[in-house]
């Protein structure tokens, strides 16, 4: 998948909004449109494009009760374009996390992921997108469940893993306030520069005892996050062995110390053996911990 080139002008005809949940209230906005449509009202009869903003399950619902004529789209990252029926239609999914209150400025610089059934209505997907200042490109139908798991991944994933590094944090008196700025600063670097430049800490530097130590920790303070730490401490050793030789401290990222003395990789060698090593390094790391 590639950013579309703009397409020729084409005049958009004013856009009737139906939904007027967090994305349904930034689009119309965005649009400079009528306020949405709640369920159940009309559709005026002189519409000639509406875009549906409704959860995924209403989508065909809410087409049915489109009259013929406009061209119809929806806005899900997920569903095709089957749910809105046999008609001209298209697909708009900002790749944007809109939360409650936000306005039209934070769809500005997004990704969004369209498609179409017919080239006038692509077109219209396409100015629609750039009319709301966000950066169209085209994901075919057998693409857009893949395409929405990693979006998933890259958005809802990173709030739940944030929630159980506050979690783990809070027995050590630390919160939220505290790791946000690293959070967001390993964001843009990971933005600017990719994940193998991105990626710090003991596991890019194959200091596998701290890693040891880390991990006997969760075990007792937060159990039930053990097998996230060790499945991402495994997918971060995929990370670091693919990292190019120099860290971005200065430090040699160097693959051959993240592998064991017989040339297996540690995080898949030493699979079996991790809870002794917990063990080993718990008495260590959790010698000052209060009751």
């Amino acid at each position: 998948m590639r950013e579309l080139d703009p397409p020729p002008t084409t005049e958009l005809p004013d856009c009737t909004v139906v939904g007027a949940g967090r994305v349904g209230t930034a689009i119309a906005a965005g649009l400079g449109a009528l306020p949405p449509l709640r369920r159940g009202e009309p559709i005026p009869a002189d519409a000639e494009l509406v875009l549906l903003c409704v959860p995924d399950a209403q989508i065909a619902a809410a087409a049915a009760h489109v009259p013929p004529g406009p061209l119809v789209g929806h806005c899900s990252g997920a569903t095709s374009l089957d749910a809105l029926g046999a008609r001209e239609r298209f697909s708009l999914h900002p790749l944007m996390s809109v939360a409650t209150g936000d306005g039209p400025e934070v769809l500005r610089g997004a990704g969004c992921a369209i498609d179409a059934s017919s080239p006038r209505a692509l077109a219209v997907a396409h100015g629609l997108a750039r009319a709301l200042a966000m950066r169209p490109v085209r994901v075919a139908a057998a693409d857009r469940v893949a395409y929405h798991a990693a979006a998933s991944i890259a958005s809802n994933f990173l709030v739940a893993l944030e929630a159980a590094a506050e979690r783990l944090g809070a027995t050590a008196g630390i919160g939220r306030a505290q790791l946000a700025p690293l959070v967001l600063r390993t964001a843009a670097n990971w933005a600017e520069q990719g994940p193998e430049r991105a990626l710090t800490g003991p596991i890019a530097r194959g200091d596998e005892q701290t890693v040891a130590a880390q991990r006997a920790a969760v075990a007792a303070r937060t159990p039930e996050l053990l097998a996230l730490w060790d499945a991402l401490a495994d997918v971060t050793r995929e990370v670091a062995d693919a990292t190019p030789h120099g860290s971005q401290d200065g430090e040699v990222a160097d693959a051959g110390a993240r592998r064991s003395r017989d040339g297996e990789v540690v995080g898949a060698g030493a699979r079996g053996s991790r809870d002794d090593d917990a063990r080993a390094a718990g008495s260590g790391a959790l010698g000052g911990r209060s009751a």
